[in-house]
């Protein structure tokens, strides 16, 4: 069979990278930092939380980036909340936003209206001019439990997009083959992703990423900010947020450790390309 690597014209033992900066919308220091980092720097792709506060300026700074839609049914900041572009009782909380947990969403959130949250984020997104590249999950909220992963495989399946996903090690711990019932719809996904921990720092996972980097497509994604009051005062990881702004901007470090291990930074349409010319 062949491989993703060899579907995007490289060798069966290509090295290939997709950087991502996610919660595109978040906040003013993530547009900033995330726009600088596609456009200066080196990220390749970028993921857009659509019901975000400042979704709209995003939209507005939008220049034909690479650019995905991030489906966000939480909003896990205490002080700083955002909730449903859609009318959708079951995915809020006590507050009036969406819940802080991925496990109060999972308990709480009924599935039709998941369904047409997500849908409408979609559609949003490509209202707004995006020219959709993929689709992603905020928190991992949707990858692994069954009827939330149907969800957003409907969606990459029906808009032609690809669709991260962990990598198959994961899916024993889901109890479901998702990447093999992902393949079956003909949806297209990274073969490896490294998602360091929310406040956790990137710097030692991209130096181990980048020194022993597995063949295939390998998607490592960071949340750039730059450092703020506004930032400071929403996010209490925004030293995490500001360290993943230094890697994507000092192109240098990644640069350099990508061309000593032989990784070539690709962007996410060239998978999204890939995805539409399987399509029957």
């Amino acid at each position: 069979m062949t491989s993703l690597a060899e579907a995007l014209g490289y060798g069966p033992e290509a090295k290939l990278l997709i950087v991502t900066g996610d919660d595109l919308g978040v906040s003013f220091a993530t547009n900033s930092a995330i726009y600088g980092s596609l456009r200066g720097g080196v990220a390749t792709s970028a993921g857009l939380v659509v019901p975000g506060p400042w979704a709209r300026e995003a939209a507005s700074s939008y220049r034909g980036e690479d650019v995905g839609v991030h489906l966000t049914l939480n909003a896990e900041y205490d002080l700083y909340r955002w909730g449903p572009v859609t009318h959708a009782p079951s995915l809020l909380d006590g507050d009036g936003g969406f819940p802080r947990t991925v496990m109060d969403l999972w308990e709480h959130a009924d599935i039709d209206e998941v369904r047409k949250e997500c849908r409408a984020q979609v559609e949003r997104a490509v209202y707004w001019g995006f020219n959709v590249s993929h689709i992603s999950a905020h928190l991992g909220a949707m990858e692994l439990r069954p009827e939330f992963f149907d969800v957003a495989l409907g969606l990459a399946a029906e808009f032609c997009l690809p669709l991260r996903l962990p990598g198959a090690g994961a899916e024993h711990a889901a109890g479901f083959p998702f990447r093999q019932l992902a393949a079956e719809e003909g949806v297209v996904s990274p073969d490896h992703l490294v998602r360091p921990g929310r406040g956790h720092s990137a710097r030692v996972a991209v130096d181990k990423l980048l020194n022993d980097m597995p063949p295939g497509v390998t998607e490592l994604v960071l949340r750039p900010a730059r450092d703020s009051e506004e930032l400071r005062a929403v996010a209490p990881d925004w030293p995490a947020r500001v360290e993943d702004h230094d890697i994507a901007t000092t192109s240098r470090h990644l640069h350099a450790l990508a061309g000593r291990a032989g990784v070539t930074l690709i962007p996410y349409r060239a998978l999204r390309d890939v995805q539409r010319a399987r399509r029957p």
